[in-house]
């Protein structure tokens, strides 16, 4: 089996153990041709090697003295507050919006740092800020995170199919409707319609009371008078909910070019963008509670709004970039992590008039003082003691 991996440091000193017999036994002519040989297998210069080799041991000594502190701990600080600003996300997301989100907190009043800590903010590598989360993860409170239908007529009209996940060109659209009907659902309850675009990674969400084809029409229309971006093709499962004459006649009449497609029967996996997002934009911060009420439904809406700002302006979202197949496994690279506003003003698919009210929101929202209003907002609407903003205030 052949493998391009570098030998580690223990693999290759047991190697020169081995070799090191047949070195001392050799003449000059095949300690030279020895020399070579090691030097292709390890990579190690020869004379390491020569050193190594003439050693009383090979084993490795530890280190007399540790290594001095790079990073201080004010950027320590800062990376705390800067992690908690941007709702914990992981160093992958946080280590590219690190620089970006300190000077929008110095603009808004968050953060005081020089310009040597900016620097090293922007030069901090993925594997230190994974270090330094996880000593603050000891001793930081976690958020409160908790925890197909056969195809109707209209269904066998629209085609199956998968959207790839290097898709480049925004529009494309995941969408799936997340019920809060509680354990025991009775009646008409609030459901949340979201869509996520693929290839930007930006979110819309709805709250409905119901799931009429009245109340899913009139989400669409909302969500289509917000978005920035023009929706080329509407993927969604194959429940009546979306795929149903009345709303097929109405995305005709709406948009121009339209693509409707749909996943395959009991393949979750197919529609996979917008399911990641219900878990993580939805579920995580209403769980299972049951909501029913018009009044709950316009709070919960006002919830969204605020969340429309923080995730689609401020929090960063990888996606993936490479994959590629080793003779042991999958290898899955992913590219840096802007927030999806960046990646939507990349397409260059946005007029200037919303670039600049898109840009101009971005600088005057505090995403530090946004974050801490919606886990107000939303305690207060679940009923439920905001003890993390209260730590938060407190810290």
């Amino acid at each position: 089996m052949h493998d391009d991996t570098q030998m580690t440091l223990a693999e290759g000193r047991k190697y020169l153990g081995r070799m090191r017999p047949r070195y001392r036994r050799a003449d000059r002519a095949e300690q030279s041709r020895l020399l070579s040989e090691m030097h292709a297998v390890t990579g190690m210069q020869r004379k390491s090697l020569l050193r190594l080799l003439h050693a009383t041991s090979l084993a490795r000594h530890p280190r007399a003295t540790q290594r001095g502190k790079t990073y201080a701990a004010p950027l320590a600080d800062a990376i705390r507050l800067i992690w908690e600003s941007l709702d914990y996300s992981c160093a992958e997301r946080l280590t590219p919006a690190l620089l970006p989100s300190a000077r929008l907190l110095i603009q808004h009043g968050e953060l005081v740092l020089n310009d040597m800590l900016l620097a090293q903010l922007g030069s901090i590598s993925i594997a230190r800020v994974q270090r330094r989360l996880r000593r603050l993860t000891q001793d930081t409170p976690q958020l409160p995170r908790k925890g197909p239908e056969q195809a109707n007529r209209v269904a066998r009209s629209i085609p199956m199919r998968t959207i790839a996940w290097d898709e480049t060109e925004p529009g494309h659209f995941a969408v799936d409707l997340v019920h809060h009907g509680g354990s025991a659902p009775a009646a008409d309850s609030v459901h949340t319609l979201q869509m996520i675009d693929v290839a930007t990674g930006w979110s819309e969400r709805l709250a409905l009371l119901g799931r009429s084809q009245y109340a899913i029409e009139g989400g669409f229309r909302r969500i289509l008078a917000r978005l920035p971006l023009g929706v080329g093709e509407l993927h969604s499962d194959n429940s009546s909910e979306f795929l149903n004459n009345h709303l097929v006649r109405i995305w005709g009449e709406e948009i121009t070019g339209l693509t409707l497609s749909r996943s395959r029967p009991y393949q979750k996996n197919d529609n996979r963008f917008v399911e990641q997002k219900n878990a993580t934009l939805v579920r995580a911060f209403l769980g299972q509670v049951r909501l029913d009420t018009v009044e709950q439904t316009a709070a919960l809406n006002a919830r969204y709004d605020q969340l429309w700002v923080y995730y689609n302006l401020f929090q960063p979202v990888m996606r993936l970039r490479e994959k590629a197949r080793t003779a042991q496994r999958l290898v899955r690279r992913w590219d840096r992590a802007p927030p999806p506003l960046e990646r939507l003003l990349a397409t260059k698919t946005v007029t200037e008039e919303q670039c600049q009210r898109l840009a101009q929101l971005h600088t005057t929202v505090n995403p530090r003082a946004l974050r801490q209003q919606i886990y107000h907002d939303l305690a207060r609407l679940l009923g439920q003691p905001a003890t993390r903003i209260a730590w938060e205030e407190v810290g």
